[in-house]
């Protein structure tokens, strides 16, 4: 492949480098030593991306079929049917059609079983901000344990009360704090100072405690590895969602210690405890761009691509929630608040046209080049791009996992801003409890009714 411009021919060597060079610049790709060297050779590769034939990504795969199960899967899985409208598009003509009223909300619900990661990756390297935010706009994608995520006009948060030492009154006072504004509709979600599978049980009994004595509408998650779920399942122990960290190949996954056979057989070990009301997707994953390289399991692959191709594995499993925790992994990967915002619209736009429930965790580590200004920037865009959730943490400041991300705060600001409201099952019982009003104002009325669960 090769494109020629002002008298220089840029030669691509496969679809591997043409990915890679297509993508708009981060510091991952330039230390993986696959980024484009020059503005201009990026833009040949987007031009000759832009002519290749979908149907090229169902013959030339990116890591080998017979060494990584993830590629198996893609294949294994594409709906022919469902490709069938789009089968004889280009990269760039599926931009086009992306972004024309075509391509409304039904008919893109209809289609994504028919794309695969990379075709979603590519057209998205062809698109802008702007672009990205408008697709995933019109993506509606609704999921449902014990109320419905994902309606559109509807905006949901995880309440993440982390604590260092995993002190059950800190956690508890995040919790009610959290509940006050409006915040764990999505699920409520401790990430774990210590896995220990007691340490988690203890956890999860504690939360399941409040949903009972309360009534509410929620779900739970430990996030701890998945095989501790499934220990504790076994000990029935009540774990209501299924997490785990997931990766774009085969050698990833393995380095988070999983495959798709474990993830399977703890997905079935999830639904045998029955413990949704309304619907039975129970399955949490966490993304992010750079985790194939930082485990040098990347195959010289670009980072966005990897990203998307962790949305196959989740597809996999019907997940109730997905989120790409954006800005975690630090400014090797993603430098600054330019390269975190658009590496979060390409990941939810991306997941979001795969049919997946797309979550952000909007967030950065204090050792890069981004602030809380870059993040108000990206929460609303992720508002408007009909984000379906995101992360509601005391002050926007995670005490144990030390990473700055939204508060509740922020998504009070968002909801009232964009006119958006919580999840409709958990809204009612915000209105039961006196914890907001029909206009979705606050009521002081309702931390009494609850303040007393903390002991």
């Amino acid at each position: 492949m090769q494109f020629t411009v002002n008298n220089h021919t840029y030669h691509f060597k496969d679809l591997k480098d043409l990915l890679a060079k297509a993508s708009p610049f981060r510091s991952g790709d330039a230390l993986a030593g696959v980024a484009a060297t020059t503005y201009e050779q990026r833009v040949a590769a987007q031009m000759v991306l832009a002519d290749l034939p979908l149907k090229t990504f169902l013959n030339e795969v990116l890591v080998p079929y017979e060494e990584d199960e993830v590629t198996r899967l893609i294949i294994d899985s594409h709906d022919s049917n469902a490709f069938a409208p789009i089968s004889h598009f280009t990269v760039g003509q599926l931009r086009d059609w992306l972004l024309s009223d075509m391509a409304d909300t039904i008919t893109l619900q209809q289609i994504a079983p028919g794309l695969t990661p990379e075709m979603v990756a590519a057209v998205s390297k062809m698109m802008r901000n702007q672009d990205l935010i408008i697709v995933a706009q019109k993506c509606e994608v609704v999921t449902k344990f014990r109320n419905t995520i994902g309606l559109k006009g509807r905006f949901s948060t995880r309440l993440q009360p982390n604590h260092p030492t995993d002190d059950a009154k800190g956690i508890a006072a995040s919790i009610v704090d959290g509940l006050m504004y409006g915040s764990g509709d999505a699920v409520i979600g401790i990430n774990p100072a210590s896995d220990s599978p007691a340490a988690v049980a203890k956890l999860l009994y504690m939360l399941d405690d409040l949903r009972v004595k309360y009534e509410i509408p929620m779900q739970s998650c430990v996030l701890t590895h998945v095989t501790t779920s499934m220990q504790l399942i076994q000990e029935n122990v009540p774990v209501d969602l299924v997490f785990q960290s997931i990766g774009g190949t085969e050698k990833t996954n393995s380095s988070f210690g999983i495959n798709l056979n474990m993830l399977q057989e703890a997905y079935e070990a999830g639904l045998s405890l029955q413990r949704g009301s309304l619907g039975n997707n129970l399955m949490y994953f966490e993304t992010g761009q750079g985790s194939s390289l930082s485990a040098n399991a990347h195959h010289g692959i670009d980072q966005q691509t990897c990203e998307a191709r962790a949305y196959a594995v989740a597809r996999k499993f019907n997940p109730l929630l997905v989120n790409s925790v954006v800005g975690f992994i630090g400014p090797e990967y993603l430098f600054d608040g330019k390269q975190i915002i658009r590496a979060a619209l390409e990941d939810h736009c991306c997941a979001k046209l795969l049919g997946l429930p797309m979550g952000v965790d909007i967030c950065y580590t204090n050792h890069a080049e981004a602030d809380q200004d870059d993040m108000d920037n990206l929460l609303v865009l992720l508002g408007t791009a009909g984000c379906n959730f995101i992360m509601g943490i005391p002050g926007a400041d995670d005490i144990m996992l030390n990473y700055q991300s939204t508060s509740f705060h922020d998504a009070l600001f968002l909801r009232k801003l964009l006119g958006l409201r919580p999840a409709p099952e958990f809204e009612q019982w915000l209105l039961k409890q006196g914890i907001m009003d029909e206009d979705g104002k606050q009521l002081p009325k309702g931390y009494a009714l609850i303040e007393g669960w903390m002991g």
